[in-house]
Formats: structure tokens, C-alpha cells, sequence
């Protein structure tokens, strides 16, 4: 296995990246729009639903000032998915062996999940220095990320899972965090209901947050 130094970081220029569930292709440049009106310019399409892949290549020949994050992946197929759609970057719930190898050999940065400090040195001995920490809240939060600061300080976090508009900014606050996930930005129901202005609204305020350190 050949290690791949894969720092997404230079990617992350906003302190918000919404996490999408996107069940029809043809919200996906209306959406990516609206998130870039609201100064949001990275964005995490998940692979839950039939219709992510074809929504990453919509935004990505649409709307080329957005930045796609491929989430959800869980296997090796995916990569290979994400890859082929156009992702600028994969991000993993958790790693297992077989996919933390799998995603050391990817040709594109990755931000591979932990939820605990072993999987985080594990990730970060494989060439990953930017993790998801999911899910954050219920796997300690605040407090687990400020006491892995002083004896993990290479690694870099995006907490995902229970980061919302109440507590990003919390989380914004800490030294070890590059940027929060979360999708309160864009509901599946805004996106549904064709609320782009609502998101649009709500995206502003999460820019306005905190850049990345």
C-alpha cells in the first residue's frame, strides 16, 4: 500500500459544511447556488440516496465555486463512485481497516471518521490529519475534543453529528477544530419544500461564524 498524504484542509474555506441528503437531481445547482449566495463554499453530498451521485456532478459542472465533499462513504465502491462523479474530497462516518486502507490509496484528500482517541491515532499514523469526529455530541463533544488537543496536536476535526446553529460556534471556539458539518444549514425538508431562500438566510449566519484557523 502506497500512503497518501490526504489534507483536505486547503479545501475547507468556510467554518460551515452542510450535510445533504439530496433525493432529487434537479435540486442539487439550486441548492449548491443557495449556499454559495449565503458565503457557504463547501458542501457535503451524502450517499444515502439514489440520487447523490448525479446531484455531485450537477454541482460540479454547474456550480464550480462549490466545493463537493462525497459523504457517507462506507466502502471501497465508493470511492471509486465519488472519484468517477467528480468529488473534491470523500468523507467516512468510520473507518474500518479495510476502508481506512482504502482511502490512504485514493487520488483525492480525504476526512476519514473517529469517535474515539485510538482511531484517531490510527488515522493520522495512516496520513490523515483532518478527522470527522462522529457522531460529536454523543461521543463526548466539547470536552473530548479540548482534551485530545494537547496530546494529538497534528490532528485537525470537523465535528459532525448534533453540531447545530446552538453549538457551532462552541466548537468554532476550540484550537483542534477546522470547520463543523451539520445540516441544519439545509434540512432535508427546506430542500424538499424548495425553501432556497430560507437556506440561503441560514447559510449567511453559519459563514458568518468563525473562519478556519
Amino acid at each position: 500500500m502506497t500512503l497518501f498524504l490526504s489534507d483536505p484542509a486547503p479545501l475547507i474555506t468556510a467554518p460551515v459544511i452542510p450535510v445533504l441528503t439530496i433525493e432529487r437531481a434537479e435540486d442539487a445547482v439550486p441548492l449548491a447556488k443557495a449556499l454559495l449566495a449565503g458565503g457557504l463554499t463547501v458542501a457535503e453530498v451524502t450517499l444515502r440516496t439514489g440520487a447523490a451521485l448525479e446531484a455531485v456532478r450537477r454541482i460540479v459542472a454547474e456550480v464550480p465555486d462549490v466545493v463537493v465533499a462525497v459523504g457517507t462513504v462506507t466502502k471501497p465502491l465508493d470511492i471509486t463512485h465519488a472519484v468517477d462523479a467528480g468529488a473534491d474530497f470523500l468523507v467516512s462516518p468510520g473507518t474500518p481497516t479495510e476502508l481506512a486502507k482504502a482511502l490512504a490509496d485514493a487520488p483525492l484528500p480525504t476526512m476519514p471518521g473517529c469517535a474515539t482517541a485510538s482511531e484517531a491515532m490510527a488515522l493520522a499514523a495512516l496520513g490523515f490529519p483532518v478527522l470527522k469526529f462522529f457522531p460529536a455530541e454523543v461521543s463526548g463533544g466539547l470536552r473530548w475534543l479540548k482534551a485530545l488537543a494537547e496530546p494529538l496536536p497534528g490532528i485537525r476535526f470537523c465535528p459532525t453529528g448534533g453540531v447545530n446553529g446552538d453549538n457551532a460556534a462552541g466548537y468554532l471556539a476550540l484550537s483542534n477544530v477546522l470547520a463543523v458539518g451539520g445540516s441544519w444549514v439545509a434540512p432535508p425538508e427546506a430542500i424538499a419544500a424548495g425553501d432556497f431562500a430560507g437556506i440561503t438566510a441560514r447559510a449567511r449566519i453559519a459563514a458568518a461564524l468563525r473562519g478556519p484557523a
